[in-house]
């Protein structure tokens, strides 16, 4: 009889650990939008409590180098939801004119999740800038959760964002900010080294922090659902931010408060043994949107996609050393809503090396959504009157070809340390480093955005790899700008008569980034006036505008009168706003701008300049520029 009992005690025994081998994790994904790390008391800012947050820390860990790769909604989202960098995928740019082809058989991972068995939800927000079907991505898109699904029983994968801290939050008026009564005492709020301390910035920083604190309530309404359904326990909660932001420079630009995010994870007790930390504690590596889904897939034990980009920091295997040991973080901008930028960034411990392509655009140019808050109006204002110091003053001045900043001893990042000689050192390896990273990507950014909509978006990842060489040798033409002039007038020369029409775009647009030194090759350049690809047109008048060696006007009012693409009539317009409002200043001719209505994204910038939009859009946005 003891024989038959010991029998059935092994044979109970078995089937309990085969039970629970069975059992597979859940995943809550809780979203803030538009919300940096400096503005969490998790993060040292102590105007700003979150204890529903600070709870799941406490049964978890925090992250202390998260970063969305991309500093705007939808190219974090899509980044976040692939796996991938989006300048490979050819999701980069922020509401794009076509949305990117994924390759053949690559599916996002809550489609993988979904397919494995997982019920997916998505309350709500998507913003994805590739092709996709909703349907196959989740089981409900909009209102529900978890407690939807037809089986109790079935593991589940619900992610939730949060709009009480989105941009449009701060989006008051002078009379409304007189009446408002704010929890924040204006007087306490630490403003960053760049923004001016005038009523209106407190007004809207206080106002931010108290919005920090509503949406954390309203994250912990769901962490407390979790928890009176019996599943926090078996349930990985995942908080962070979408991106960065929200106050001025912060989301839409490649900074630290643009790119930085709060990231917290509550680790179940069922499924402790999957995470190599100590509970309670804080992780120091750096991890990125890209290995979220890397992650999840990990945890759930479902193989990652080749193509996925990122790397899982939990799961079986996974040290936490090895994790911590992490140190770079890859970061992009492009375009948002209207207004173009090309800026890459490389974040290697305490040190964050930006590239900026187009660093003759300063970060001010004219962006409508961004200047319906009060506070960017206020710092123009103050600009336009005088009264900013010199770090203030920055957002409305050309970039140059590179910078370098100390994030640690200079966290707002207004001091450049490219030119120090005791950093060359760091300099020259980010340098080199951020290279590597743009070739081994084949960045498509290399290309304008009306080209890639035309010729690359079918298969962008296709399209990257057979013209490696291609975007390699535009690469080795915008590094020309890192080097004296003196050394790189033959190459850049040569390069603008090049016969690749991308080779004359870049070194054009290199000279334009150099600036007055290049000015010798003002007589070149005009030859590329009246080149027959109107974006290589586009570069020489600003370079040449810009050098003060030709009034670009003509040559722009050209541009948009010709073409019947959206995004290069995007792109001119990009040009025609900064001399509009930057030095060298031209005064354009509104009747001239819109002698070729399109529709779309450019009906912001007839906004801009008073013009009344077409009723209907003429242009599709694929309108195929000659090459």
């Amino acid at each position: 009889m003891q024989s038959l009992a010991r029998i059935v005690l092994v044979f109970a025994s078995v089937i309990a650990l085969a039970a629970e081998a069975a059992k597979r994790p859940n995943f809550v994904f809780l979203v803030s939008e538009d919300n940096s790390v400096h503005y969490s008391r998790i993060y040292g800012n102590e105007l700003a409590p979150m204890p529903a947050m600070e709870k799941l820390a406490a049964h978890g860990v925090v992250f202390d180098h998260a970063f969305s790769c991309a500093p705007v909604c939808s190219v974090a989202r899509s980044t976040l939801a692939t796996g991938m960098y989006a300048p490979k995928g050819g999701f980069q740019y922020h509401r794009r004119f076509a949305p990117a082809t994924l390759p053949e058989g690559f599916r996002p991972w809550s489609q993988i999740l979904k397919e494995a068995g997982w019920f997916t939800t998505n309350d709500r927000k998507t913003d994805y800038n590739f092709v996709h079907d909703i349907k196959a991505l989740w089981d409900i898109n909009g209102k529900g959760s978890w407690r939807d699904r037809p089986d109790k029983e079935q593991p589940f994968f619900h992610m939730q964002s949060f709009g009480t801290t989105h941009e449009s939050s701060l989006h008051f008026s002078a009379g409304e900010m007189a009446k408002e009564q704010l929890s924040t005492p204006k007087s306490a709020v630490q403003l960053a080294a760049y923004h001016p301390d005038t009523p209106t910035f407190r007004h809207t920083y206080a106002r931010y922090h108290d919005k920090i604190r509503q949406v954390d309530e309203q994250m912990g309404d769901v962490v407390e659902r979790l928890a009176e359904d019996g599943l926090l326990e078996d349930t990985f909660v995942f908080y962070f931010g979408d991106h960065g932001g929200v106050l001025p420079r912060g989301k839409g630009y490649a900074y630290e408060s643009g790119l930085h995010v709060p990231f917290v994870v509550r680790v179940p007790e069922n499924f402790k043994d999957l995470v190599d930390f100590k509970i309670g504690s804080r992780v120091k590596g750096a991890v990125e949107f890209v290995d979220f889904g890397a992650t999840v897939l990990k945890l759930a034990e479902l193989e990652r996609p080749a193509l996925m980009d990122g790397k899982p920091f939990f799961g079986k295997g996974v040290r936490g050393a090895d994790v911590d040991a992490r140190e770079e973080s890859f970061g992009y901008a492009d375009r948002f809503d209207e207004k173009y930028d090309l800026v890459r960034t490389l974040r290697v411990g305490r040190y964050m090396y930006h590239r900026n392509f187009q660093g003759y655009y300063p970060d001010a140019l004219q962006n409508n959504y961004r200047y319906k808050m009060l506070a960017y109006e206020d710092w123009r204002s103050q600009w336009k009157a005088g009264t900013l110091n010199a770090e203030q003053s920055q957002f409305f001045e050309r970039r140059p070809a590179e910078q370098l900043f100390d994030v640690v001893a200079d966290p707002h990042q207004v001091k450049n340390l490219s030119g120090d000689s005791k950093h060359l050192k760091v300099l020259m390896d980010l340098r080199g480093r951020l290279k590597a990273k743009m070739q081994s990507l084949h960045d498509l950014s290399i290309y304008p955005e009306s080209f890639q909509v035309s010729d690359a978006l079918g298969d962008p990842i296709g399209f990257g790899r057979a013209h490696a060489e291609e975007i390699k040798a535009c690469l080795d033409i915008a590094d020309l700008a890192l080097q004296p002039f003196v050394r790189a007038r033959g190459r850049l020369s040569a390069a603008i008569r090049s016969s690749s029409p991308w080779e004359r775009y870049w070194a054009l647009q290199t000279c334009a980034t150099i600036g007055e030194a290049s000015k010798s090759l003002a007589g070149v350049a005009k030859e590329a006036l009246k080149d027959e690809n109107l974006m290589v047109r586009l570069r020489a008048a600003e370079f040449l505008g810009i050098v003060g060696a030709v009034d670009p006007r003509e040559t722009l009012y050209g541009i948009l009168d010709q073409t019947r693409s959206i995004p290069e009539a995007m792109l001119a317009f990009n040009g025609v706003v900064m001399f509009s409002d930057f030095e060298p200043r031209f005064v354009f001719d509104a009747a001239r701008l819109s002698s070729n209505k399109l529709g779309g994204e450019v009906a912001r910038r007839y906004e801009y300049f008073g013009i009344a939009a077409p009723p209907k859009a003429k242009g599709k946005g694929k309108g195929k520029g000659k090459k």
